[in-house]
């Protein structure tokens, strides 16, 4: 079969060499038992993949299940992919049957892989080894023969070194690694893609379909599309159910269009505006950023505080000492108990009658990225008075993360 006519049964629009060499490798790996790992941003189509090698393998006739990893509690996770045994915990009326189970004989697509917690990480590890596992509250050996495809849009390898993820595992997962392209480097399907989508919502919602000025077409060209496919497809029917204009100019697409800076992190002090998700690669780059400004704000306050006390007249001005009967100030009552004034967040500074002397020692600040997280994890908690999916979202992770991060932490809630 050719990839014309795979691109036709399947829905894919390009002709990037990136996104051809992706096929060829999905095409060539089919009809074989090995696991693949498909890598890719949200939105590119890592499931259409798994899908062609899936119909074009031996075991095509056989069930085929996507699982996302990410969207299923940790508590139960165990469960949905393995089974469990009556009683084997609270809510277990009845034995249940697992994915690996009842797809045995055909494939299952785990998405978001890196985010298996650890113990269930050794059970699939287990799988692709021996083909064994064990439902949750037994302790019967079970077979099972099932092709796994996997996809992440993380850095796994990374995840390996920060102990997040198993390295064995993430091999045992890698024997066919496939890399789907991004959106922004196939700057010449973006244009194809439009028109198709528009042209399927035109027909869907009986409308004229929509027609882009020369330089619309660039601004959409350019755009960065940190959603990808998904996000292009949206955008072309918000301008097909929406515009009553059908001919669409620069300004008109621009109204359309999220602005390039748009991030879901606030906006940081002493930056130039929002930062954009896509300067990141992953989530400890946007740690980095987020404590290296937080220290940059921290010397200013200091290098504030230090003038201040260099001009005595400036401190008098705008400290108040009261006393508890006429409220009026007590610089004497200041300067006779030690003349010492010992700063929240800098060295000791010593007042004597000339003037400041400065004993300051720069202390090293942890920069450790776990330390940090934990730090803005509580600060999050607190902020939203211990409401998990708030604080997640404000942090900029799921909720199933924040969860595993918790417990990895030993954070009770607030």
């Amino acid at each position: 079969m050719d990839l014309q006519t795979i691109k036709n049964r399947f829905g894919i629009i390009g002709n990037a060499a990136s996104l051809n060499y992706a096929l060829n490798v999905a095409v060539q790996v089919a009809n074989t038992d090995l696991s693949v790992l498909i890598n890719g941003e949200s939105g590119v189509g890592k499931e259409v993949f798994s899908q062609i090698i899936h119909s074009l393998s031996a075991r095509k006739h056989n069930p085929f299940i996507a699982v996302n990893c990410g969207a299923i509690p940790e508590g139960t996770i165990d469960s949905e992919l393995f089974g469990h045994e009556k009683g084997s915990f609270t809510g277990a009326v009845d034995s249940r049957k697992g994915y690996f189970e009842t797809v045995s004989g055909g494939t299952i697509f785990l998405d978001e892989i890196g985010e298996l917690p650890l113990g269930t990480q050794a059970r699939l590890l287990r799988v692709l080894e021996t083909g064994e596992y064990i439902r949750v509250g037994s302790s019967k050996v079970q077979k099972t023969d099932v092709r796994v495809i996997a996809a992440t849009n993380k850095d796994l390898l990374e995840s390996t070194r920060s102990g997040r993820f198993r390295e064995d595992l993430y091999y045992r997962l890698n024997t066919v690694p496939i890399k789907i392209p991004p959106l922004r480097e196939r700057k010449e399907d973006i244009l194809l893609l439009f028109r198709k989508f528009s042209a399927d919502f035109a027909d869907k919602y009986k409308t004229s379909s929509v027609q882009l000025s020369e330089e619309a077409k660039n601004i959409l060209t350019n755009y960065t599309w940190p959603g990808n496919v998904r996000e292009l497809k949206n955008i072309a029917e918000q301008i097909s159910v929406l515009s009553t204009d059908k001919n669409i100019s620069a300004e008109q697409l621009k109204h359309f269009l999220p602005d390039s800076n748009y991030s879901r992190l606030p906006v940081l002090a002493g930056g130039s505006g929002a930062v954009s998700q896509t300067e990141f690669a992953n989530e400890r780059e946007i740690l980095y950023k987020l404590f290296f400004d937080m220290k940059k704000d921290v010397t200013e306050l200091k290098k504030m505080f230090f003038d201040i006390l260099q001009n005595p007249s400036m401190a008098v001005s705008n400290m108040h000492f009261t006393n508890g009967h006429s409220g009026a100030t007590d610089m004497g009552a200041m300067q006779n108990a030690g003349n010492f004034i010992q700063p929240a967040s800098s060295s000791p500074v010593i007042l004597n009658n000339n003037g400041p002397i400065h004993h300051h020692e720069d202390v090293e600040e942890s920069l450790s990225i776990i330390d940090k997280e934990k730090e803005l994890i509580i600060k999050a908690l607190k902020k939203h008075r211990g409401k998990r999916r708030d604080a997640s979202q404000d942090l900029g992770i799921s909720e199933r993360t924040l969860y595993r991060k918790l417990k990895e932490y030993d954070i009770e809630d607030l």
